[in-house]
């Protein structure tokens, strides 16, 4: 999260005669703004757009209970995936791209087979609608967490209906999951902010007060992105739960609407009710930019994991940015 500056000693006594240059000036983060593309779905209203782990491709969530598979790059549907009785809320894709998991308001869980469009698992035991959906770093294992309050582990090897493990430490729903290495980060509605260690079985937990709709974690895993119902993203110390930074200007009153780090941790951003994606200086916690998305809510975004490319979901569409205008617009 830190930045270093390199500097070079230039020898002394020899500037006459010799050619001096410029010292190169460091190019401030690209920040996708440049609308390349919207796709419409003809999902119903897309709930979540994710990309899968290389940036290649995405998947949406819609209201009509199908997922699809894009290339959001070229803008070509490839695979759509029907199975759940009500309205799909996200998704992630394997470490692999073999598979892809997803929750829904019928209260299940289905692990996908990417490839032929099949359902190979439907776990069963949440008690409520479940919101959020992660596999595991080796993609062995399926977290979900629900309205029910719980966080359920789902074992995608063995043939066992019921969960391996049951994390129900929440005193409310259950909005959002992030799993890096071997922690869980949880977002409740309790306001509160937990973080699972399944090495040592510990938790800790961090009291934010207003209902959590999103939790990420640094791309260096150090620290923590909390947004919730007050309109206001906060950014904690992992390891002290000291708070780092807090952003605001966005509006987050009644969604469950999506944040994150950008790529390389220069930039926090956040979806927000007024049809806008904001974007924040992380260390300065400047609102430095306001992307015009449309006219409802955005309740949905997805960054790119090594390029400052970006998807964003309103209504029936989702729409991809990029610093500048892609080469791909014209290539065929």
């Amino acid at each position: 999260m830190s930045s270093h500056r390199a500097t070079e000693e230039v020898p002394e006594g020899n500037s006459r005669g010799a050619m001096s240059f410029p010292a190169p000036k460091v190019r401030p983060p690209e920040l996708p703004r440049c609308l390349q593309r919207r796709l419409t779905c003809n999902q119903g209203a897309v709930r979540a757009v994710r990309f899968n782990v290389d940036g290649n491709y995405c998947i949406t969530c819609g209201s009509d209970k199908s997922l699809k598979l894009w290339n959001p790059h070229k803008g070509t549907m490839l695979k759509t995936y029907s199975g759940h009785g009500y309205e799909v809320l996200d998704a992630a894709g394997s470490l692999d791209n073999s598979q892809l998991c997803s929750c829904s308001s019928d209260k299940t869980v289905i692990l996908w087979d990417v490839a032929q469009g099949l359902m190979v698992r439907k776990f069963r035991g949440h008690a409520g609608k479940v919101n959020c959906v992660q596999f595991n770093e080796e993609s062995t294992v399926v977290i979900s967490g629900s309205i029910d309050s719980s966080i359920r582990c789902w074992d995608c090897r063995s043939r066992r209906p019921e969960a391996i493990q049951i994390l129900d430490e929440a005193k409310d729903g259950i909005s959002s999951i992030k799993v890096s290495d071997h922690e869980i980060l949880a977002g409740s509605v309790d306001g509160s902010l937990r973080r699972y260690d399944l090495r040592s079985g510990e938790m800790c937990a961090d009291y934010v007060g207003s209902p959590i709709t999103c939790v990420s974690f640094s791309q260096d895993s150090q620290c923590l992105l909390a947004s919730s119902l007050d309109s206001s993203l906060r950014l904690l110390d992992k390891d002290t739960g000291e708070l780092l930074g807090e952003y605001t200007g966005h509006q987050n009153k009644s969604y469950k609407l999506d944040s994150c780090l950008s790529e390389k941790d220069t930039h926090v951003v956040s979806c927000s009710e007024d049809g806008t994606v904001c974007f924040w200086d992380l260390v300065e916690g400047s609102l430095v930019l306001k992307l015009p998305v449309s006219k409802g809510v955005v309740q949905s975004l997805s960054y790119h994991p090594t390029e400052p490319c970006l998807l964003t979901s309103s209504e029936g569409e989702i729409q991809v940015w990029r610093e500048t205008p892609h080469e791909e617009n014209t290539a065929q």
